[in-house]
């Protein structure tokens, strides 16, 4: 049965002078007009209009529906299809005949669901996730799939178990991965988007979002520091493809015959990324045939920044071995310790021995958009391509990734295939705007409307607002840990991202002398603080060795809800979870 809803919350406010609930204002009935077909009317009636709007047209009913008053014990007049969801279908729903009623009741169901959720995720007594063992919830609910339809009921049952079980990534206390937070503009914007459901290949079945996604990355490029934003870019499926992009696109730069010719056809080509880089660029090289083994690894500073004069010294090696160096993957924003690559010292070395520069920004590129904080990517700008990930400190809706690519055209050349069914040369419009040969996919998502719209909503100014607040709170958290009792720094100094980095010591390795005992068991507490916060559902932050370091936590904050009280309950979380180990 349709349920009372979300739309009710807030009807006992009513005052005395409206006839309305205000969860269902006039408006909606005026906008519902603008429908076609008899439709309008019963979207007025549906959403709820008081006294004096248009009232459903009575020979609209669907068979099997009533337009009733509510049940949901509170002064409203609202009211809300009647609708028996355990005997109907999803071919009861449009585009069946007199499925509009149907549709429409079942749709606002979902979205109860997911306002309900929506609110929950950003309410601090809430729990972060409500943490169920891989057999214990394939045991609590059946998942399996049957060859005969669900009725309608149980298909919204999936959706509130579904919802139930989720990982509450809004909350203001997960702060396990770089992707935190949900934004209201970038959610409606990615329903919006589900909703047009097309695909980004040609402008003719996507004129609105390929004109966006031109206008955002001329944008993204002006904020590097192209002249006048030129060259190329495109929206991929997450950073990794975006840096597989680049080596593609470098590689062909060098040795355009590998398209047609393949490996067989050049020479031992050899790419350089330093050892705290991300695992996409040797995952990359391993898919484009160039393999791991030429993947060559860069030492690190203390700090987890490149090292600029050993990069020179290993491209000099590789070619007196007499393989040919084509790649520089810097990293702006490593994974774990949040540190840049001295991106100047880098584009020297590339200019030298004429090598293509990548900067991989997935995490550290917004830093752009900051005023006081850019200057950490001084040096973007002689990058030949930089990945830049929105879905990260932009706090845009998963997914949403760009390569941006300084040379116009060498995309297309590199990738395209003049498919004549998609492609037709002779189309009546300006055949630039139809970008999807240059992708490596042909169906592409759109991904572009929530990050579009955000900016729309926020501007720079409010992006850089919203990316300053993040880096406050993670000094706010290294200054209160780095001489509390108990904590120890993984690095000297104060992180450059919001990346902090420490070991928590319980009471009984405080005074342990022996240091191979005390790393042995310190490697131990953070995967046991870890699982306690997943079963308590209190808080989520990851943890990870890294080289010959024990387990450590790597806090990140990208999450615009946080504030300073989530920190201070993130360190007297830690110390309670942790006291007895």
């Amino acid at each position: 049965m349709a349920s009372q809803g979300f739309w009710s919350l807030g009807a006992e406010n009513v005052g005395n002078n409206s006839n309305q609930s205000p969860s269902t204002p006039r408006a909606w009935c005026q906008a519902a007009q603008k429908f076609t077909g008899g439709i309008g009317s019963k979207l007025c009636a549906l959403l709820s209009v008081g006294e004096g709007e248009k009232a459903a047209d009575p020979s609209a009913k669907e068979p099997g529906a009533a337009l009733e008053t509510c049940a949901c014990n509170k002064p409203c007049n609202c009211s809300k299809a009647n609708i028996d969801f355990s005997v109907l279908y999803s071919t009861d729903l449009l585009p069946a005949t007199d499925g509009d009623i149907a549709t429409i009741t079942f749709l606002h169901e979902v979205v109860d669901i997911l306002l309900a959720y929506i609110v929950k995720s950003f309410d601090r007594s809430t729990k972060v996730i409500d943490f169920h063992y891989p057999n214990e919830l394939l045991q609590t609910n059946n998942w399996e799939l049957s060859d005969e339809p669900d009725n309608l009921d149980d298909i919204l049952l999936n959706c509130r178990a579904t919802m139930k079980y989720a990982i509450k990534t809004a909350h203001p206390r997960y702060f396990n991965q770089l992707s935190t937070g949900l934004d209201m503009v970038g959610l409606a914007a990615d329903w919006l988007t589900s909703t047009a459901n097309t695909n980004m290949f040609t402008y003719e079945i996507a004129p609105v979002f390929v004109l966006l996604e031109y206008v955002t990355l001329k944008k993204m490029r002006e904020i590097i520091g192209w002249a006048d934003g030129a060259g190329d870019g495109i929206f991929s499926p997450g950073g990794a493809i975006s840096n597989m992009y680049a080596m593609l696109v470098a590689r062909f730069k060098m040795f355009p015959e590998v398209k047609e010719k393949g490996m067989s056809a050049v020479p031992r080509l050899v790419a350089f990324t330093s050892e705290h880089s991300h695992f996409s660029i040797k995952k990359g090289a391993a898919a484009l045939g160039i393999g791991t083994d030429s993947v060559i690894l860069i030492k690190v500073d203390e700090r987890g920044k490149m090292i600029p004069s050993d990069l020179e010294r290993r491209i000099v090696e590789a070619k007196q071995k007499g393989f040919v160096p084509f790649f520089v993957s810097a990293t702006a924003g490593t994974t774990v310790y949040g540190a840049f690559d001295p991106l100047i010292a880098i584009a020297d070395v590339c200019k030298k021995y004429k090598v293509w520069m990548h900067v991989d920004g997935a995490w550290g590129g917004s830093l752009l958009m900051s005023r006081k904080h850019r200057w950490k990517l001084n040096g973007v700008e002689r990058a030949n391509s930089v990945t830049w990930n929105p879905h990260k400190m932009m706090s845009v809706p998963l997914q949403c990734s760009a390569l941006l690519v300084r040379e116009e055209g060498l995309m297309q050349n590199c990738n395209q295939m003049h498919a004549c069914y998609l492609f037709q040369q002779d189309k009546h419009y300006d055949l630039s705007y139809d970008t999807g040969d240059k992708a490596l996919q042909c169906g592409r998502h759109v991904d572009i409307f929530k990050l579009w719209l955000m900016w729309r909503a926020k501007g720079t100014t409010g992006f850089e607002a919203q990316i300053d607040k993040c880096l406050e709170l993670s000094d706010y958290l290294y200054n209160k840990i780095k001489n509390r009792e108990g904590y120890e720094m993984v690095f000297d100094g104060k992180p450059q991202h919001t990346n902090v980095c420490f070991w928590y010591l319980p009471p009984s390795l405080r005074y342990v002398e022996d240091k191979e005992e005390r790393m042995r068991r310190l490697h131990k507490v953070a995967p046991v603080i870890k699982a306690r916060m997943m079963e308590y559902g209190t808080t989520m932050v990851s943890y990870q060795p890294q080289g010959d370091k024990v387990n450590f936590f790597r806090m990140v904050i990208s999450n615009p809800a946080a504030n300073f009280e989530d920190i201070d309950f993130l360190i007297e979380e830690i110390e309670r979870l942790g006291q007895d180990l």
